[in-house]
């Protein structure tokens, strides 16, 4: 689907800057209390300066579905990213007419976990999500928190029911996301926090040095 996303996009600045460093993917934040919340005009403003070669993403935290389809229609989102505690019906309502990141929090289960969310969403329509990103649990919070999952235990995540892709999020920065793609070897990178100045506030040197360090990475992997 993508291999480098900058997620809490909130400015036309931010985002010309996600685009000059060389991202594939640009995440627009629907919910509401997070403080990289975008509103729909503004989201609406930055997917008209995105190039067809980069993917917005629609960030939805337990939104009715009904809700997300007429925002994905208003904005012109193509990829939805369910990041709340989503029930698997929520696949069948989106999909096909967009494609669907499922989000997961890494908990005490560990992979299992992961393995039978993806098998509660095929048994419930015979759908699997387009691609599952992975994040750390913390407690009364969905992602942007800074806490890095343990890489060494994700080594033997392939393969995922359906053949479905991974995205690994939690924590990364310039500085340890050549580590996390060496160790867990997933098909993308997702980051917020980790390119930030404050919450929200993207900064433009951080999301080149990610950028860079990230595509090197996955190109000696590959």
């Amino acid at each position: 689907m993508f291999s480098i996303k900058i997620c809490g996009i909130k400015s036309l600045k931010d985002a010309q800057a996600a685009l000059d460093a060389g991202v594939d993917a640009i995440g627009l934040n629907f919910y509401e209390q997070s403080p990289r919340y975008v509103t729909i005009e503004l989201a609406r403003q930055i997917c008209n300066i995105i190039p067809p070669t980069v993917t917005p993403v629609g960030v939805f935290v337990n939104a009715p579905t009904d809700k997300i389809k007429q925002i994905c229609y208003e904005v012109g989102i193509e990829v939805v990213q369910l990041h709340g505690d989503e029930p698997p019906e929520h696949l069948t309502a989106i999909k096909p007419r967009w494609k669907v990141i499922r989000a997961c929090r890494m908990d005490d289960r560990g992979l299992q976990g992961l393995g039978d969310d993806l098998q509660a969403c095929s048994d419930n329509g015979g759908l699997f999500p387009d691609a599952v990103l992975l994040d750390a649990a913390v407690a009364g919070q969905y992602g942007g928190t800074g806490s890095t999952l343990a890489w060494n235990e994700l080594a033997d995540w392939r393969p995922l029911p359906g053949a479905v892709p991974l995205i690994l999020a939690g924590g990364l920065t310039p500085e340890n996301v050549t580590e996390a793609i060496s160790a867990v070897r997933p098909d993308g990178v997702d980051v917020a926090s980790g390119v930030e100045s404050a919450p929200g506030v993207k900064d433009p040197e951080k999301m080149r040095l990610f950028v860079e360090a990230a595509k090197t990475a996955f190109a000696k992997i590959t």
